[in-house]
């Protein structure tokens, strides 16, 4: 399972998220997209998501903290 995980600074959604990731033990990959303009470009177009958090688990893309789509996702692991 691969999830990837983009972020920005002075967001409390993303600080949550990453808080709630760790501890389930889940490894993700974490993106700045403030400070990663190819990542902010690749959320906004490949993923077509303008906002923060941005949470991609396997092909699944969840935007903002909608834990019952996170949890649900994360089970299939």
């Amino acid at each position: 399972m691969k999830i990837e995980l983009f972020t920005q600074d002075g967001c409390p959604p993303c600080e949550f998220l990453k808080n709630y990731l760790k501890e389930m033990n889940v490894s993700y990959i974490e993106y700045n997209v403030s400070k990663d303009e190819i990542a902010k470009k690749r959320m906004m177009f490949e993923l077509d998501s303008y906002s923060t958090p941005t949470l991609m688990i396997d092909d699944e893309i969840i935007r903002g903290v909608q834990m019952e789509q996170i949890e649900a996702a994360l089970q299939k692991r």
